[in-house]
């Protein structure tokens, strides 16, 4: 992951030497040749994938944008929303990464001390899904929740593992398509990250942020952030909350955002933009 970057771009090469110097280890090393069960250690995986990113960002500034254009907005699916505030120039490659680093360390931590689950549902409307699982929340007595809205027909639930059963048992009673539980114990974006988000939203008032340069939308609200306060309340409030990708797809739609961009390791997002709006124009920078 990022290796061909590091090989070929010297300012993607400088952002992955300032990533092993700030975290004291080589993350570079890690992304290339893994152990993969050490990368996909929450604590390692959320710097690499924010530290591939802002690579790629990199390489794509040192091309003049080409052949796609400059950036009228940019957009980050959950930890990918610090990336998007980084490229945008609201928090400095420095602060971002040591942002990402004690996200993934208070995630990591909440998970063992709240274990939870998380399942994709496919086939079934957003609102139906977000009724269900309040039925289940309520008759468990625990919570369970909509953690991503992707896009049409694809949804993650997440929160406790007896409510989320509940939950995937009722989804299934009303025609789901399919029902996949993840294999993870984080329950993201729900109220068993409450730990982890109220200690990160001290780490979040101790970093420096200024206004983005390129307007940045935010998986709280869908909507432009404009300041450092609307920033600050986006990602205090993220850990616990919906990421609203659908959503803010289609805000970029309405505004006339016609091309995207994907830029780092994957194509993902890009994957879920044409599930959005088949007529949009889709690229993928940076991945391998």
């Amino acid at each position: 992951m990022g290796a061909d970057l590091f090989a070929q771009v010297p300012a993607a090469h400088a952002v992955f030497d300032q990533a092993d110097r700030q975290l004291g280890f080589s993350l570079s090393t890690l992304c290339f040749t893994g152990p993969e069960e050490a990368l996909t250690d929450t604590v390692n995986q959320q710097p690499a994938l924010f530290t591939v990113s802002l690579a790629a960002w990199e390489a794509l500034k040192l091309a003049n944008w080409q052949p796609y254009g400059p950036p009228d907005f940019v957009a980050g699916h959950s930890l990918g929303e610090l990336s998007a505030l980084t490229a945008a120039g609201s928090l400095t490659f420095h602060d971002g990464l040591a942002l990402v680093r004690r996200r993934g360390e208070l995630m990591k931590a909440a998970g063992e001390q709240q274990p939870g689950a998380m399942a994709a549902v496919l086939g079934l409307p957003i609102e139906q899904i977000v009724d269900l699982c309040a039925e289940a929340a309520a008759a468990v007595g625990q919570p369970v929740q909509v953690a991503n809205d992707n896009c049409p027909g694809q949804t993650v639930i997440s929160g406790n593992k007896e409510a989320l059963a509940e939950a995937l048992h009722r989804l299934q009673a009303a025609g789901a398509r399919k029902l996949v539980t993840l294999p993870i114990t984080i329950a993201a974006h729900s109220p068993l990250m409450g730990t982890a988000a109220a200690d990160f939203a001290a780490a979040v008032d101790d970093t420096p942020i200024t206004a983005p340069q390129i307007p940045v939308i935010g998986n709280v609200t869908a909507r432009s952030l404009t300041g450092p306060e609307d920033i600050r309340a986006e990602l205090k409030a993220q850990l616990t909350s919906r990421v609203r990708w659908t959503e803010s797809m289609r805000y970029l739609l309405e505004v006339g955002v016609g091309r995207f961009v994907e830029v780092g390791p994957g194509d993902v997002l890009a994957g879920l933009v044409k599930r959005i709006d088949r007529q949009a124009e889709r690229h993928v920078f940076g991945k391998a």
